[in-house]
């Protein structure tokens, strides 16, 4: 499969403070200082980010994702190709085929498409997480839902036909 995200829409998050303001269209680079942005919380106990590009048309994102001891990412598959790298802490594979597998700092990690897991930072750690596409998390009850609680398939699944 040979994926290009279309990055022409992509521009920081309202919460982002770029040092100057720019138009959508203005193709300069845009400079963030995550350093002053807040820490969101997640709705997975001990999960926070830091959201530094998301382009609602493609589904493109980069973040810093930040991780207390013993947080867990529950049940989830990686539709496209999803990139970490950890700057502090661990990140491990808790349940999944490279299940016990613990990245650690100055590490990288890619998965390829359609790879499923469980992941949890026994230790804490922070990390940056590039996506093509948002996660899929699978519910207790049955549903499937991108990390904000919405229904995948109505919010993103138009996206992979593009």
């Amino acid at each position: 499969m040979n994926v290009k995200p279309n990055t022409q829409n992509a521009k920081p998050v309202e919460n982002a403070k770029p040092v100057e303001d720019l138009a959508v269209d203005d193709l300069r680079s845009r400079h963030l200082r995550p350093q002053d942005m807040p820490w969101q919380k997640l709705r997975f106990p001990g999960c926070e980010m830091k959201m530094l590009l998301f382009d609602p048309k493609s589904g493109l994102a980069t973040m810093l994702m930040k991780m207390a001891p013993g947080a867990v990412l529950p049940d989830h598959e990686h539709v496209l190709i999803e990139q970490t790298y950890v700057l502090e802490g661990s990140l491990v594979d808790k349940e999944g085929p490279d299940a016990g597998i613990e990245v650690g700092p100055g590490e990288f990690v890619w998965r390829p498409a359609g790879s499923r897991h469980v992941a949890w930072s026994p230790q804490g750690g922070t990390f940056i997480a590039m996506f093509q596409i948002p996660n899929k998390f699978f519910e207790q009850d049955g549903r499937v839902v991108d990390a904000s609680g919405k229904d995948w398939d109505p919010a993103w699944s138009q996206l992979l036909s593009k």
